[in-house]
């Protein structure tokens, strides 16, 4: 076994990102983005006309968003300062949906703000790619961050002996988003996120419910 390992998501959860990706939609492509509507199928609109943007297009913009505007994204409060005394018990990775060109932008842009940890980059569902970490790892305890509850369901099916913590750093999102049902505890501030990862982390693996091994909200 090795040290203890965080692994933890990076839009929203280190950096903000959908503020700074409303406010280049609204400079720079007449699109209005909508926080208040759950993902993105209606939340991104034409300015003009209040038409939905076509879906193709809306992805479009967001990879146009990683190639040229990463340099908008600014850390989250606390999130640095946290991360920083937590490697002093504990490992740190960042496991973050991007493409796999992106990864060296990714850990390029966290380390100007004073991280350097190793990138993992993911598609979709991030359970498999967790539980391939944790594998090769073999952490004494492992606990991840996220700030989308689809993720906490995916890590809680591939690796359910893993503490899970929902957390939303962006106020402006955090009141319209729903606790992840297979979270083990939802915190959106790192003050007191910092306190629940150390006890967490002292604690061992999380407990794994053979009835049911996906994990419960307290």
């Amino acid at each position: 076994m090795t040290r203890p390992l965080i692994i933890t998501d990076c839009d929203e959860v280190l950096l903000h990102m959908v503020v700074p990706f409303r406010q280049w939609l609204d400079e720079t492509h007449d699109v209005h983005f909508d926080m208040q509507e759950r993902g993105f199928a209606e939340a991104l609109r034409h300015k003009d006309s209040g038409v939905v943007v076509e879906r193709e297009l809306v992805w479009a913009l967001l990879l146009g968003f990683f190639e040229t505007e990463m340099h908008r994204q600014t850390p989250i409060a606390g999130a640095i300062e946290a991360l920083h005394r937590l490697s002093a018990i504990a490992d740190i990775v960042v496991l973050t949906n991007i493409t796999e060109r992106h990864q060296q932008p990714r850990a390029d842009q966290l380390a100007t703000h004073g991280l350097h940890l190793p990138v993992h980059w993911n598609q979709g569902g991030k359970g498999r790619a967790l539980a391939k970490i944790v594998a090769d790892r073999q952490p004494s305890v492992a606990l991840f961050v996220d700030d989308l509850a689809e993720h906490h369901h995916s890590v809680a099916i591939h690796a359910p002996g893993v503490w899970r913590l929902h957390l939303v750093g962006e106020p402006e999102m955090a009141e319209y988003v729903e606790d992840a049902a297979y979270a083990h505890a939802r915190i959106d501030n790192w003050a007191a996120a910092e306190n629940w990862i150390t006890d967490k982390l002292a604690q061992g693996p999380a407990p794994i419910d053979m009835h049911n091994n996906q994990g419960v909200l307290s």
